[in-house]
């Protein structure tokens, strides 16, 4: 089974390894993993587990960290495939044959209908038993089984262990299970039927294990451990790269002082660069300037438009010896260059169709004498669609400055259907309908024609400048038939990642590795809670980053309104954010006229937080409420904001969107989709809007704040607004935590913190909402001087008796301050 993926120029983990890998899990007691689970729910982390550290002292070390921690990973996959089914579909089959092989293994072959082929897919993990499984009756004999593949409509050949089950991770030891020598027998019977349950796919982190188990064999696999990188200054500078000047100047006067930073970084050819993007600095248009540098520089020791730049050279030889080394070197400049009878063939000289896209296919001048492979990843595939989408709408740059569309493709599943043009399955059926028509009505066999589209395949990787993946879809065996290696990775949101998925793209022997993400944005999602109080969730770039490693940090943002802009910079990043050019006007609104509608405005609700039957999740029916009736007065009085596109109610809690979906439903109609966007944190990530409305839902008194707490959540809900961020949420339940502390006490200090009590109607009252209009500054001023005026009038007239009326009249003005010229406290 070729699950590993490895392009050539890295070593591909040997079957051993995976066997291994599939040996342990397959040996599991599924029955004692749910017990197991059950009983350890919030219980300290499993003994023998070492704690993720930022620098290893070799692979070994590495691994006996990480292997671990990837199997109760495994473990909380397996118990969770089972949770999120509440009524799992079971299927009968019957056994065809079972055969040994030299591993140790059982290969199965499965007869079963053909509705359950389509089903279940290759590494795909079932549950085989003798007796259904139902709660009220267990199965006495049971095993777990691999899907290697599919065989024909109704056949699935699986893979089994069943020699003993793996207790001890370390040794690799089996113990004696009669439950799996009850199901040898039952396999060696003809013609035993079976049930099977479909527990999860393992694909993903099958794909993981591979790569991490080739650690040993990457190129820079002591900076990988070290997390440090021991060579000098002198030595990239040796191998850095230039590009032409009309690009230099074009990324010069496009890119900030941050950008141009990391990409000049990225020029120094440093095997590993890591950039930091915070919220609004133009990650995605940094890694778009980095693909147009990249693919277009030269290394500074070669020709370059016509020019020779310095390098160190040894004593001339005499022309006599020159001709000598020529001849040996080039035979063929006494005869015929076999390489002019190789005619180009599909090169850089066009592009991929791109639907609506005007821009114009690269030309390739003849100075360019090697183009760059670059392989861009993205832990999930809307994170991945976003970086394509933005390519095939900008383009990028070449060496002359002129706007092109490079070859790329978007391998994977579930591409969005604005990128389909570029996406594989897409790019395949258009170079077989292209295939020469009078084969049209030649009939093809099933295999020529998967033959056929393999090879359409691996051309159109080779041929691609610029490949997309996820990380995991870069681990498949599509990429094994590659001609070319990938010279470069980029991993965008790489802070999202656990470590064993950030490698799967770095086994295909790439010389240089971006990883952009920001590590106090959301983190990576790590199922069992054993393996996260280890460490295991912690990213490769922030275990560089703790480890003191040099990160670019892009400082410029151009998203948030100064107000939002302020807490998060001072907060999470060093106060080291700086504001792009007219920021403050360009994210001024309407409803700014309202204090409580303002840049940033905390709502204190004590609010009764509850927790729905048999859920982890939290709801706040108070909030609710509250948010229901803050929404109707902004689109009252602001209808441009009744669109997705202007306003968003953002939660933690799944629940709690839940709720917020349904009341919008009840209150707007089957349509309120359309006018509000509503999800989790999680949901919002990489995403932005005018006004963004934050329910907290967590109220109570000292019982904490869940995983509200996690500062990352919380920096992301804040910074997705543009220019309204207003939060709803128990001031006094939040300040338990410190992160929400500071964000309570920042409110006060501008005068943004509002109490709200019931009725809650009766705080958007006309006359509740016209005691919040912040007067404007130019009033302000205007106002006073009037007051100073009037004073002055009083002053002059104070012993005329003919304005002894006016003076009586203007008594009051004497005592006048701010607040009774209707201004705020602002």
């Amino acid at each position: 089974m070729a699950i590993q993926g490895v392009g050539k120029g890295a070593a591909a983990p040997s079957a051993s390894q995976l066997a291994r890998f599939q040996r342990i899990v397959l040996s599991w007691d599924y029955l004692r993993l749910l017990k197991e689970h059950s009983q350890k729910k919030g219980a300290a982390a499993s003994s023998g587990l070492k704690r993720v550290k930022a620098t290893y002292k070799d692979v070994a070390d590495y691994m006996n960290v990480f292997e671990p921690l990837l199997f109760e990973e495994v473990k909380a996959h397996i118990v969770q495939g089972r949770d999120n089914e509440e009524n799992p579909e079971c299927y009968k089959g019957v056994v065809v044959s079972c055969v040994e092989d030299a591993n140790g293994f059982h290969m199965v072959s499965m007869g079963v209908k053909s509705e359950v082929t389509e089903e279940i897919s290759e590494n795909d993990l079932l549950l085989l038993s003798n007796e259904k499984f139902q709660e009220a009756t267990l199965p006495s004999t049971y095993a777990f089984a691999l899907v290697e593949y599919r065989d024909g409509r109704e056949k699935l050949k699986l893979r089994t262990f069943l020699a003993g089950e793996v207790r001890k991770i370390i040794t690799d030891e089996t113990e004696s299970s009669p439950r799996l020598l009850k199901m040898l027998s039952v396999f060696k019977a003809t013609n035993s039927f079976l049930w099977i349950l479909k527990i999860s796919s393992l694909s993903t982190i099958m794909r993981e294990y591979a790569a991490l188990r080739s650690i040993g064999s990457l190129p820079f696999k002591d900076l990988i451990l070290s997390a440090a990188d021991k060579s000098t200054d002198a030595k990239y500078e040796d191998r850095s790269w230039n590009i032409p000047r009309p690009l230099m100047e074009y990324l010069e006067s496009n890119h900030n002082a941050s950008q141009l930073k990391a990409i000049r970084a990225g020029l120094s050819r440093k095997p590993f660069v890591l950039i930091q993007g915070p919220p609004g600095t133009g990650k995605t248009q940094t890694i778009l300037g980095l693909l147009s540098a990249i693919l277009h520089a030269a290394p500074a020791r070669v020709q370059s438009k016509g020019a020779l730049s310095t390098i160190r050279c040894k004593p001339e030889l005499p022309v006599q010896e020159k001709y000598c080394h020529w001849t040996k070197a080039s035979p063929w400049l006494t005869a015929s260059n076999p390489r002019d009878l190789i005619m180009p063939t599909d090169g850089d000289d066009g592009f991929f169709p791109t639907t609506g896209n005007e821009l114009k296919p690269e030309v390739v001048t003849s100075n360019r004498k090697y183009r760059v492979h670059v392989l861009v990843c993205a832990p999930s595939n809307s994170a991945l669609d976003e970086i394509v989408l933005r390519l095939i709408n900008t383009g990028i740059r070449d060496e002359n400055d002129h706007v092109y569309n490079p070859k790329i493709v978007r391998i994977g599943l579930k591409p969005h259907h604005s990128v389909q043009a570029v996406s594989m399955d897409y790019l395949v059926d258009q170079k077989l309908a292209s295939v020469d028509r009078s084969m049209a009505g030649t009939a093809k066999h099933g295999d020529t024609a998967a033959l056929d589209r393999d090879r359409i395949r691996s051309s159109i990787l080779d041929e691609a400048a610029i490949v997309f993946s996820t990380l995991s879809f870069s681990g498949s065996t599509l990429f094994t038939r590659m001609n070319r290696v990938f010279d470069v990775v980029i991993i965008d949101e790489a802070a999202q990642a656990v470590e064993p998925a950030t490698l799967v793209p770095l086994a295909h022997g790439c010389k240089q590795v971006f990883l952009v993400g920001d590590p106090v944005q959301l983190p990576a999602t790590v199922i069992s809670s054993t393996a996260e109080k280890m460490g295991y969730g912690m990213s490769l770039f922030k275990r560089f980053q703790k480890a003191g490693y040099p990160v670019q940090m892009l400082k410029t943002q151009y998203r948030m309104h100064p107000q939002i802009r302020s807490f998060p910079s001072r907060e999470f990043y060093s106060d080291s954010l700086d504001d792009g050019p007219d920021l403050d006007r360009s994210t001024k609104r309407p409803w700014h006229e309202y204090r409580c509608f303002g840049p940033f405005c905390f709502f204190d609700i004590d609010g009764v937080e509850s927790q729905p039957s048999g859920s982890g999740s939290w709801v706040n029916v108070d909030e609710v409420d509250f948010v229901l009736l803050m929404y109707h007065q902004l689109v009252t009085k602001y209808s441009e904001l009744k669109s997705t596109s202007r306003l968003a109610v953002i939660s933690p809690y799944r629940h709690q969107v839940k709720l917020f979906r349904e009341r919008f439903r009840d209150a707007f109609g089957v349509q309120s989709d359309q006018l509000v966007d509503i999800n989790t944190v999680d949901g919002f990530q990489g995403r932005e809007k005018d006004v963004a409305i934050f329910s907290c839902v967590r109220s109570n008194d000292g019982k904490g704040i869940g995983f509200v707490a996690d500062f990352r959540r919380m920096n992301v809900g804040i910074t997705r607004a543009r220019s309204s961020i207003l939060v709803v949420g128990s001031a006094s339940t939040l300040m338990q935590d410190e992160h929400w502390s500071n964000l309570v006490k920042a409110a006060k200090d501008q005068n943004c913190l509002i109490k709200v009590s019931k009725p809650y109607a009766s705080f958007f009252s006309q006359g509740n909402l016209k005691s919040m209009l912040v007067v404007k500054e130019e009033t302000k001023v205007q106002l006073i001087e009037k007051h100073l005026e009037l004073l002055e009038a009083n002053t002059v007239n104070d012993g005329d008796p003919v304005g002894e009326g006016d003076h009586e009249g203007n008594a009051d003005d004497d005592n006048m301050d701010v607040d009774d010229m209707g201004f705020d406290e602002d």
